[in-house]
């Protein structure tokens, strides 16, 4: 029998048929964020311990439009790019862990199958979606990276629109938004085969960029940003109460493992010992 290869199914005795590249991954994207405020027990319902509410302003959300060109190590994505571009929407939160503030994203959707087995690797809790956001470009009615540029964006999944936005970009920005800065603290869990209410792997994991790099952040405008109702999503449970900012920056990051911050089950397993 030959040993099965790949970091990701389908395992094959090449590899090759394997959904995923092992990392590290580098992303080269556009993100557009719009940052608000909207009820701090809605936030802490999404909270499962024992992470707690940040401390400060536990209210605060950031929005993510995202636009990536991934690619594992030999760069080989890039030259195949239905292998490596995707976008994504997602909603990050902020909590803390032992004292520790992280960054949490509670809902995320993307438009291909290789960025949701990512996610699953990563403890992100991806949904099929279908993202759009405007691209900037230095020529033609493409918008630029300057003040007064014009950009949208929008988020649907299972044929019902979920959000949309729009923003005027007013200048630099010393930063790129504050929600989505720390560490993410994620849940990595796998039911049980013979006990559906029952996890066989249930941890707390911490990920976060290897490195980084990226241009220089623009303030803008929010002129609109709408949460729709959808039969099945739970989006509008955190509907903006007070708008504080918008972003958007172009990053370069590296995504290279995380570590462990909890096992759930640590207890059950010294018990059965």
């Amino acid at each position: 029998m030959a040993k099965l290869q790949g970091f990701y199914h389908p395992k094959t005795a090449t590899g090759r048929a394997s959904l995923l590249p092992p990392p590290p991954w580098h992303y080269s994207g556009d993100l557009l964020t719009i940052e608000y405020r909207t009820d701090p027990r809605r936030v802490a319902d999404l909270l499962p311990d024992p992470l707690q509410p940040a401390g400060d302003d536990p209210g605060a959300v950031a929005f993510i439009w995202a636009d990536w060109q991934s690619t594992a190590a030999d760069g080989a994505q890039l030259l195949d790019p239905v292998l490596g571009q995707y976008k994504e929407a997602f909603v990050v939160v902020r909590c803390q862990f032992k004292g520790q503030v992280f960054s949490r994203c509670v809902f995320i959707w993307v438009d291909t199958d290789f960025a949701i087995a990512r996610g699953i690797h990563q403890g992100y809790p991806k949904k099929l979606g279908s993202i759009h956001q405007t691209r900037p470009h230095p020529y033609g009615p493409a918008p630029r990276l300057e003040a007064g540029a014009r950009f949208g964006a929008s988020l649907a999944a299972a044929d019902r629109r979920l959000a949309e936005a729009r923003i005027t970009l007013t200048g630099p920005s010393a930063t790129n938004g504050f929600v989505n800065s720390h560490k993410m603290a994620h849940h990595r869990q796998v039911t049980s085969i013979d006990k559906s209410d029952a996890y066989r792997l249930d941890e707390i994991i911490s990920t976060g960029a290897a490195s980084a790099e990226g241009g220089t952040p623009w303030q803008a405008r929010v002129d609109t940003f709408t949460l729709f109702d959808s039969p099945t999503e739970e989006l509008t449970l955190l509907q903006p109460d007070e708008l504080i900012g918008a972003y958007y920056r172009q990053v370069g990051v590296t995504w290279d493992g995380g570590e462990m911050l909890h096992d759930n089950l640590a207890g059950a397993k010294v018990a059965a010992s």
